[in-house]
C-alpha cells in the first residue's frame, strides 16, 4: 500500500518557516544587546512600555530581515544544503509575498519605535538601510558578517536614543563590543557553509581567514568581551557583572572545543547557541543594577 503524500504546508506554515519562527537563536542573538544598552541607558529597569517596544521591535525587525535575506539570496540558496529548502527558494512563497511580509513587519516595528523618542526614530532609518543592503554584502566584500555586525547593532544605538535622546561614548564602547561578537558567532555559522560558499562564488569571513578561522573568532570573542568589561566596569555593577563576563568567558571555551575540528555539526551548535553568550552578559548587567545600592 502506497503511502499518501504529505499535506501541503498552509500560507501560515510557510511564513513561519520564512521567518525563522522555529529558531528563537537568531532574535536572540539581537535581544539581549539591546537589552544591556536599556538597561545601561536607563540605570536599571527601563520600564514596561520601553522593555515591550524592544522585545517585539528586535522580533519583528529579525524575521523582515529574513524576508529580506531569501529574496536576496534565493538563486544561491538552492546550491547550499543547509538553505535549499527554505519557501522562497522552493517557490512556495513568491518573491512579492516574502517582500510584502518583510514590509509589513518592519512597517509594525517602526510604530512601536514611534511611541519613543524621535531620535530613536531617526536612528531607525539607516537600522532599515543597513538590514536591506546586508544580503548584497556577500557578493563582493571579504567579509559581510562585519556589516552585518553594523546592522544587528542598531538596537544598542537606539535604545540609548529611546532612553536618553542621545547616543554618548558608553553605548559606542558596546556597540564596538557586540560588533566582534556578531563577528565571532556568525564566523562559526559561516564556518558550516564553507564548502557550499566556495563552490558558488559566496564571500564570508570563513573563506576570507582561511584556517585562522577558529583563531579570529577566538580573539573576536576576547575583543568582545574586554570591550564589555571596559564599558561596563565604571558602573559599579559589584560581583554581578563579573559572574557573568565570567560565564560568558567559560562559553566561550566550550566554543572553542566546539569549532576547533570545523565539523559542519560543531560549528552549527555554537552558533545556535551563541546567544547564552549575550544572556549571561544581561544577566550580570540586569542583576548588577537590582543589587546595587
Amino acid at each position: 500500500m502506497t503511502a499518501s503524500p504529505a499535506p501541503a504546508p498552509t500560507r501560515l506554515a510557510l511564513y513561519l518557516n520564512l521567518i525563522r519562527f522555529d529558531r528563537p537563536a537568531g532574535w536572540l542573538v539581537l535581544l539581549w544587546p539591546t537589552l544591556v544598552a536599556l538597561w545601561v541607558a536607563a540605570g536599571g529597569f527601563p520600564g514596561w512600555h520601553l522593555l515591550l517596544v524592544f522585545v517585539a521591535g528586535t522580533v519583528l525587525m529579525r524575521s523582515a530581515g529574513c524576508c529580506i535575506n531569501d529574496v536576496a539570496d534565493r538563486d544561491f540558496d538552492r546550491h547550499v544544503k543547509r538553505t535549499q529548502a527554505r519557501p522562497v527558494t522552493t517557490g512556495q512563497v513568491s518573491v512579492r509575498e516574502a517582500l510584502a511580509l518583510g514590509a509589513a513587519l518592519a512597517l509594525l516595528a517602526l510604530a512601536l519605535v514611534l511611541s519613543t523618542r524621535w531620535q530613536a526614530v531617526a536612528w531607525s532609518v539607516p537600522a532599515l538601510l543597513f538590514t536591506i543592503l546586508y544580503p548584497f554584502t556577500k557578493r563582493f566584500f571579504a567579509m559581510p558578517q562585519a556589516f552585518l555586525g553594523i546592522a544587528f547593532n542598531f538596537g544598542i544605538v537606539i535604545a540609548f536614543a529611546a532612553v536618553r535622546g542621545q547616543v554618548p561614548g558608553q553605548a559606542w564602547l558596546l556597540w564596538l563590543a557586540n560588533l566582534f561578537l556578531v563577528l565571532a558567532y556568525d564566523t562559526e555559522y559561516a564556518m558550516v557553509d564553507r564548502d557550499d560558499d566556495l563552490k558558488i562564488g559566496m564571500k564570508t569571513s570563513a573563506i576570507t581567514l582561511g584556517r585562522g578561522d577558529v583563531a579570529g573568532v577566538m580573539l573576536f570573542f576576547a575583543l568582545c568581551l574586554g570591550l564589555a568589561a571596559l564599558a561596563l566596569a565604571p558602573l559599579g555593577l559589584g560581583w554581578p557583572l563579573w559572574l557573568g563576563l565570567g560565564a560568558a568567558a567559560a562559553q566561550v571555551l566550550w566554543h572553542f572545543r566546539l569549532i576547533r575540528r570545523r565539523s559542519r555539526a560543531g560549528c552549527f551548535t555554537a552558533f545556535s547557541q551563541s546567544h547564552w553568550i549575550g544572556a549571561a552578559l544581561f544577566a550580570g548587567v540586569a542583576l548588577g543594577f537590582w543589587v546595587s545600592p
